[in-house]
């Protein structure tokens, strides 16, 4: 029933239901079908204009509504121009010893369709989180946007507004080709090497390990820039927000996996390789009140293991791995594996077992157990 005024009297007029359609519990007030290509849209909007354009029409009658999104796709259809280079690049020069399958390498614009298509994918499967993915990645015309919206939101709060920090993540990672470079190879990393990503859209949305890392990029380059008042906030949101801490002082290379993450702690002078994985509650720290240059450098293709502390400034050499629970206090040889507390080369100081693979691709982390240890539970 609707109430209906006329010339100051109120009158009851009854409402013709339209034709039967399907419940709308799990979608928005407006097809599933049109909601994907409204949503198939890429638009990179200020969360103003964001507000208005989302404010749809509820009536009945669909027919201004299928104008407006009509209008709106031809509109926003990305053009050939927003493609970005795919040359890879490399931190110092260096040769990387990344090798990743043929399905994985996808430069950057082939990258970030996939994970566009991946989060079309995820609505079709959760309609309920439809406009979850419209805010965080179908609503923006590029990666760098995406990602610096979301690290703005995680890592905002009431004295620190996430547009600040979305127009301060934008402004660093749009000028710095080469951040965003390895923010494409941290994400290959991820999903080559942690059996639990199941998708490029994931790892950016929901690994908080790929997150805190890409904050840090971002504080390092404000720390360089001599901005280290604000590089020691961002540092402080990360450990807050990610329960990891990395001063943003230390320099960390690209294709890095951080799994799962938690309890991770990165000294000033710390130093990472490229292609490195480091799980869960790992320090690379000092030894105590030593200044200067005190912290660990960790080699190209390195693996270490769930709480490992590594002390002092001290190399982890290019292809080493480093067994879970380990405390290293020493070097420790390219292309070899120490364990234990203190921490002790499998075969020995003299003749060490040499590895035949890159650790950090392999995750491989029980390998030769039988050479150094017959203890059976």
């Amino acid at each position: 029933m609707k109430l209906h005024a006329t010339s100051g009297t109120l009158s009851l007029l009854r409402y013709n239901p339209p034709p039967f359609s399907p419940p709308r519990c799990c979608i928005p007030p407006f097809s599933l079908a049109k909601h994907r290509l409204f949503m198939a849209a890429c638009i990179d909007t200020s969360r103003a204009e964001t507000a208005q354009t989302n404010q749809l029409s509820c009536e009945p009658n669909g027919s201004q509504l299928d104008d407006h999104m009509y209008k709106l796709a031809n509109f926003c259809r990305p053009s050939i121009s927003d493609l970005v280079s795919c040359v890879p690049m490399s931190q110092n020069g260096r040769k990387r010893i990344h090798t990743s399958t043929v399905e994985e390498d996808l430069c950057g614009a082939d990258l970030w369709l996939k994970i566009q298509d991946e989060a079309r994918s995820d609505v079709e499967q959760e309609p309920i989180l439809s406009s979850y993915y419209y805010s965080l990645i179908l609503s923006h015309k590029s990666l760098e946007s995406a990602l610096a919206n979301h690290l703005s939101i995680k890592l905002s709060n009431s004295s620190l507004p996430s547009s600040t920090l979305y127009d301060l993540f934008m402004g660093v990672l749009v000028e710095d080709g080469e951040i965003m470079g390895a923010v494409k190879d941290d994400l290959r990393a991820v999903k080559e090497r942690d059996p639990a990503c199941i998708s490029y859209v994931q790892c950016l949305v929901n690994f908080k390990g790929f997150l805190a890392c890409q904050a840090h990029r971002v504080a390092h380059r404000l720390w360089s820039q001599g901005r280290k008042i604000l590089a020691l906030v961002i540092q402080n949101r990360v450990s807050e927000a990610f329960a990891v801490d990395i001063h943003p002082g230390a320099k960390i290379g690209r294709g890095i996996l951080l799994d799962h993450a938690t309890g991770v702690v990165i000294g000033e002078t710390a130093v990472i390789g490229d292609d490195v994985s480091i799980l869960h509650n790992v320090t690379l720290g000092g030894t105590g009140k030593v200044c200067g240059d005190r912290h660990p450098k960790l080699g190209d293709g390195v693996l270490i293991g769930a709480g490992t502390c590594i002390l002092g400034n001290v190399r982890i050499g290019d292809g080493a791995k480093v067994g879970a629970g380990s405390v290293v206090l020493k070097e420790v040889p390219p292309k070899t594996t120490a364990v234990g507390n203190p921490a002790r080369l499998v075969g020995g100081k003299e003749n060490p077992i040499k590895l035949d693979k890159i650790p950090s691709f392999t995750m491989d982390q029980t390998s030769h157990i039988s050479e150094w240890s017959d203890y059976v539970i």
